[in-house]
C-alpha cells in the first residue's frame, strides 16, 4: 500500500469522518486542528440522505439519534411573534427544512472525534496549523505553526471555507470563493422566550434575518442573526466589531431580536462569517486534495453542507483504499463520483439569498405566502426535489465499509 502516512486539516465533520474509514484500513492518520479542543456548541446540523447512510456504515446512527434534537418543526414569525407560515418536521416524509435527525455541530464532531481519537487510529495535532506545503516525489514536507516540520505522503484540507490548505495549493480565496452578499452570525443563548419546539425565524426589510431554535439543554437556545450587504472589510478576527455591526444593523427589529442582541455579547460560542460558495475545477493537485467545504461549501442555505462532508469523506478514502493508496488514481475517482452529487447540492433554494432574505416588506408577504403553499402544487414539486438532493448519489460499496 502506498502512501500510508496521511495528514489532515481540520477537526470538525469531514476530517474526523474521513480518518475513521482510512484508520480502519490501516492508514496512519494525523489531523491538525487550529482549535485547543474539540469544538463545542455550534448550531443544528442535518443528517439526511446519503450522510445518513454513511453515519449508519459507520455504526454511529443510533448514537446520532441519541443526541439529536427535539423539535416540532420550522415557522416564520412577524415582529409579534405571531406564526405566519410553518412546515412541521415530519413534512416530506422528515426531509424537510427539519430533517429526521438534526443534531448540534459539536456534538457531531465529539461523536467523531470519539470514534477516531484516543485510543483509536488517529493522531490529533490541536491549537495548530499547516504554514507550509512543500511537495517532491515521494511525499509532502509540511511545516506546522507549532509542531515544526513533518513528512506525509498526502495531505487532505478540510479545514472549511477558508481553508488554509486550499490557499497553500490551490491559490487565494478570491479565486474559489463566490460570495453570496449575505453576512451571518451564530451563537449561543440562556433563559431565552419559549420556543415550544420550533426552530422560529424572523424576516424584515432591508434582507435581516433573526432565528432561534431550542438547544439541546432547557432554556437553551441556538440563535442567529443573518443579513444581506455587499462585501464588508469587518476582521474575521474582531468579534467587538462584528458585534457592533449586528448591532447597528438589528436595532429596531421586531420580534425576540433586542433579546438576541443582548444574548449575543455573553455567548462563549459567537460565530461571524460571510456566506459563500467554494468552486473549483478540481479538488486535488498532485498529493494534495480537498474535502468537504474547503473544496465545495455549498452554503448553508443548501441544508447540505454536513451531507457533503459525510459522504465525501467516505468516497475519497473508498478510493484511496482500492487503489492501494495510489493518489494518482483514486483522487480523480474521487472526483469522477462526487461531482454530480455536489453540483446538485449546490443548487440553491428556490429564491437563494434573496428567498431567505427578502429586502422589502412586500417580498417577506409572497415568501411567507409561498411557505404556506407547501402542500400544494408547484410549491411541493420545488421544495421536494430540493430536499431530494441529500439522498440523490449511488453510494459504492466500498471494502471499507465491510462489516458494518
Amino acid at each position: 500500500m502506498q502512501n500510508t502516512d496521511i495528514l489532515i486539516s481540520g477537526g470538525g465533520i469531514a476530517g474526523p469522518a474521513l480518518a475513521y474509514w482510512l484508520g480502519r484500513a490501516g492508514f496512519s492518520v494525523t489531523v491538525v486542528e487550529r482549535a485547543a479542543a474539540p469544538r463545542s456548541g455550534g448550531q443544528a446540523v442535518d443528517l439526511r440522505g446519503a450522510g445518513r447512510t454513511v453515519v449508519s456504515r459507520m455504526g454511529l446512527l443510533e448514537q446520532a439519534r441519541g443526541l439529536g434534537l427535539d423539535q416540532r418543526g420550522f415557522a416564520y414569525v412577524d415582529a409579534s411573534g405571531r406564526i405566519s407560515a410553518r412546515m412541521t418536521a415530519d413534512s416530506f416524509g422528515g426531509e424537510g427544512i427539519i430533517s429526521e435527525i438534526e443534531i448540534l455541530r459539536g456534538d457531531l464532531a465529539r461523536l467523531l472525534y470519539e470514534a477516531t481519537g484516543p485510543g483509536q487510529d488517529t493522531e490529533y495535532l490541536f491549537d495548530d496549523t499547516i504554514t507550509e506545503l512543500v511537495e517532491d516525489e515521494q511525499g509532502v514536507t509540511v511545516a506546522f505553526r507549532s509542531a515544526g516540520t513533518r513528512r506525509f505522503g498526502l495531505v487532505v484540507g478540510a479545514d472549511g471555507l477558508h481553508s488554509a490548505v486550499r490557499g497553500l495549493a490551490f491559490g487565494p480565496e478570491r479565486e474559489h470563493v463566490r460570495p453570496l452578499d449575505l453576512y451571518t452570525a451564530w451563537f449561543t443563548a440562556t433563559d431565552g422566550p419559549d420556543l415550544d419546539g420550533w426552530f422560529m425565524m424572523h424576516n424584515a426589510p432591508g434582507g435581516r434575518v433573526a432565528s432561534a431554535r431550542p438547544g439541546r439543554r432547557p432554556g437553551e437556545i441556538k440563535a442567529g442573526l443573518s443579513f444581506r450587504s455587499p462585501p464588508l472589510t469587518v476582521g474575521r478576527q474582531d468579534v467587538a466589531a462584528q458585534q457592533a455591526l449586528l448591532t447597528e444593523r438589528f436595532t429596531g427589529v421586531g420580534w425576540e431580536t433586542p433579546y438576541l442582541l443582548r444574548a449575543m455579547r455573553d455567548a462563549p460560542d459567537f460565530f461571524f462569517d460571510s456566506v459563500g460558495q467554494v468552486r473549483l475545477d478540481r479538488w486535488s493537485r498532485g498529493r494534495v486534495a480537498l474535502l468537504g467545504d474547503a473544496g465545495y461549501c455549498p452554503t448553508p442555505l443548501t441544508g447540505l453542507g454536513t451531507s457533503l462532508a459525510l459522504v465525501g469523506a467516505y468516497v475519497l478514502a473508498g478510493e484511496l483504499v482500492a487503489t492501494g493508496g495510489d493518489h494518482r488514481v483514486a483522487f480523480p475517482r474521487y472526483d469522477r463520483v462526487m461531482r454530480p452529487y455536489v453540483d446538485r447540492a449546490r443548487e440553491l433554494p428556490p429564491g437563494g439569498a434573496a428567498g431567505y432574505a427578502p429586502m422589502s416588506a412586500l417580498g417577506i408577504r409572497l415568501r411567507n405566502l409561498s411557505m404556506r403553499q407547501v402542500n400544494r402544487w408547484p410549491m411541493r414539486n420545488l421544495l421536494a426535489a430540493q430536499f431530494a438532493k441529500a439522498g440523490d448519489i449511488d453510494l459504492p460499496e466500498y471494502p471499507v465499509a465491510a462489516g458494518r
